[in-house]
Formats: C-alpha cells, structure tokens, sequence
C-alpha cells in the first residue's frame, strides 16, 4: 500500500481480495482507504492485525480466518465473530483489551481516583462515600451447613472449560418492575462485558428449584434435552434447527440480515460434537450455555435466593471478573428497589424489608466450590481475591 497522506491513494477502492497470497504482514497504511467496504486476507501469513483496522471508516465485511494470530483470543474471535466486534477489539488496544477489560480499567480508574482523594486529605467525604457503598457479606465454605458444589467432567475442557458459580442471598424482585430491570440488566451485560456472548455467558436460577448436586457435563446434540425458557422440553439439537428457522423467517419478514434473542448466538456452537450442559441431581440440563437455561429454574418475582452461573472457553478470569460485575449490579439494584419502596409508601407484604436502616443491609454471597470428578478443588469463588476489580462500588465484609 502506498504511504498515508492527502490525496487519498485510492479514493474509490471499495473491495480488496488478497486471499491465499502468503501475505505476511498488514500495514496500518489500510487506513489509507476511505472507501474500503469489503476486506479478504483469509489464509495468509498474518501473525497480528493493525489496530489502524479499527480506522478505515466504511470497512463492513472483513475475513481474516486461516491466519496463525499470536493473540489466541482474536483467532477465535475472527473464527467466530461479526467483523465489528472484531474492530471493536482492535480499537481498544487489542490482547486482554476488549470490552470486558475496558469496564475493569474503568473500575480500576475510579478506584485510583478515590485513593487520590484520600491521599489529598479529603477524609470526611471518603466516609460518606464509605457509608453510602453497596454491602456484599460472604458466607464461606466452612461456615455453611450446606455448601452447593459443582462437579466438572473432563470432557467440557474441549468444549467450554472455564465455570464459576456462587449464590446470593436476599434480593428482593417483587416491588414494581424490579424483575424486567433485572432481565434488562443480565441482557446488556451479555452485550457488553460479555462481547455478545462470545467471551463468557451469564446464568442465572432460583436457588429454591435447583436440586444439588449439580454436574457441569457435555452431551452428544441428539441426546442433550433441556427444557429452555418459555418452551417445551427438546433436544438441543432439534432446537437450534427451530431457531435456525425462526431466525430466517425473521430475516425474510423485517428484510434485514440482524435477528434478536437467542438467534443471534447460533454460531457460536458451530463445529462442536458435544455441547456443555449443567445438569441437577434428578438429570435435568438446567442450563445450556451459551444459549439458554432452563424453565425448570427459571426466576420469578417472589425468587428472593440466586444461583448464579459464569461459563467462559476463554478464561477463567474473565468468568470471576464478570461475575464481579453481575453481583454489583444485582446489588445496585437492590438498593434501587429498596429506595424506590422506601419512598412510595407501600403496604405489601415484604414492607418489613424497607424498614430504617434497611437500605444497607448486606447482600449474602455464599461461596461455592468447583472440583473435578475425583473431588479436587478447581476454583472456589468467590476467593480472597475476588471482586476487588469493584471495590470501589462495594464493601465487602469478609
């Protein structure tokens, strides 16, 4: 590509095709082509992607599949994404540089800044910023008469390795539209810090359906058979060939290539024998990841104990950092819906929650073990470690 730099070097180039060409190297000269549209360097040499990529203003469509990346994370990303997601990881600084990292370098920013304060003199506002924090309690292991545990059977490292689980205790969703906004928020964390499923997916169940022990299994496609959220029991199989045909006919009737819900996330069991599962003491699947769960455990309004689930191919830190996330925000909105109560005068049943002091009662997240088949431990979460990435929103009493 010829030097950036007015006049533009090809003004009107909208398509390039370099594919199979031993092309080793993509310079950020791509920038260079305003009109770029379409972009194939499938089954080349390339061994990084210019973030100068995330620059050229038209570019749609790109495939940059059958490159050895050294960012693992990107190759699987370009194996299985949308060319946005892919700019949009480039865009923010590539490895480890996703969205999810950006919401933790956000937390960590504030957490500087409030140190910063301290550091400054500003004592009496730190308190009041002290008092007025979220309250996370954790219940650990050897203090639970009953603690939940998650057996992992070899065969998910092949397909989906990576699960984290906790419960928490004491959430109230019955007040107004406290359980959509809940719904809501799981939604846009599934979009954000989740990268549209692709790096991890959030489960969440009423810990009074659930029937432990629970095993985190793999199932042949013909064999696994859940009954998903608002439907009846099917093999997995069968129901993403129901929601292959569903997500064409809502192509054909809105004439446009985007689908919503649970079609949009298809391809990301693309080539898998096997499909992860999370299955209860009478067998059930109560989860499917990274498409659905099951009606068998589905939350309710009058739900007040959450099991909550992260399954991640990725990492296992990306699972603890966006179970951190989801507890925050679980507790932000508790405390919404208690002010909200406290302030409406209501005389339902569960009015005894919103009494003085109420606002600051603690949330109670128990931990909860993950061991392989022969009861070693794999992760117990949450540990001494976790949710320090959201410190700064919450005080947890350990």
């Amino acid at each position: 590509l010829p030097p950036a730099g007015p006049p533009a070097p090809f003004p009107l180039l909208s398509r390039l095709d370099a594919a199979d060409n031993e092309v080793a190297e993509l310079g950020a000269d791509i920038a260079a082509l305003p009109a770029l549209k379409s972009l194939d360097v499938a089954n080349n040499q390339l061994r990084e992607l210019p973030a100068a990529l995330a620059d050229c203003p038209r570019l749609k469509e790109a495939n940059f599949r059958g490159n050895q990346l050294r960012d693992k994370r990107l190759e699987k990303m370009v194996n299985g994404c949308q060319t946005k997601a892919i700019l949009e990881y480039l865009r923010a600084g590539g490895r480890g540089k996703g969205k999810a990292e950006s919401a933790r370098e956000d937390v960590r920013k504030k957490k500087r800044e409030k140190q910063q304060k301290k550091d400054s003199g500003d004592g009496e506002q730190d308190e009041v910023e002290e008092a007025s924090k979220l309250l996370v309690k954790i219940l650990h292991v050897s203090e639970n008469p009953a603690p939940l545990v998650i057996k992992v059977s070899p065969g998910v490292k092949d397909v989906r390795a990576f699960i984290v689980c906790c419960v928490l205790k004491g959430v109230n969703l019955k007040p107004g539209n406290a359980l959509k906004r809940f719904l809501s928020m799981q939604t846009k964390l599934h979009e954000d810090i989740c990268e549209k499923r692709t790096v991890a997916t959030i489960a969440t169940h009423d810990l009074q359906l659930v029937k432990a022990p629970l095993t985190y299994d793999v199932q042949p496609p013909d064999e696994l058979k859940i009954m998903p959220l608002g439907r009846k029991e099917i093999k997995a199989k069968d129901l993403l060939r129901q929601l292959q045909l569903e997500a064409e006919e809502q192509r054909k009737q809105k004439k446009r290539q985007n689908v919503s819900g649970l079609h949009k996330y298809l391809q990301l069991l693309d080539g898998k024998d096997n499909y992860p599962c999370l299955v209860d003491a009478e067998g059930a699947v109560i989860s499917f990841p990274p498409i659905t769960n099951s009606e068998k455990t589905k939350i309710r309004k009058d739900t007040r104990d959450l099991f909550l689930e992260v399954t991640s191919d990725t990492s296992l830190q990306i699972c603890k950092d966006v179970m951190d996330t989801l507890i925050l925000k679980i507790a932000e909105l508790n405390r919404s819906t208690l002010e909200n109560r406290e302030g409406s005068g209501s005389d339902t049943e569960s009015d005894a929650l919103c009494g003085p002091g109420s606002l600051n009662l603690p949330l109670v997240v128990e931990q909860v073990r993950v061991v392989d088949t022969d009861g070693n431990l794999k992760v117990l979460y949450p540990s001494k470690t976790d949710l320090a990435t959201v410190s700064s929103l919450l005080t947890v009493i350990r």
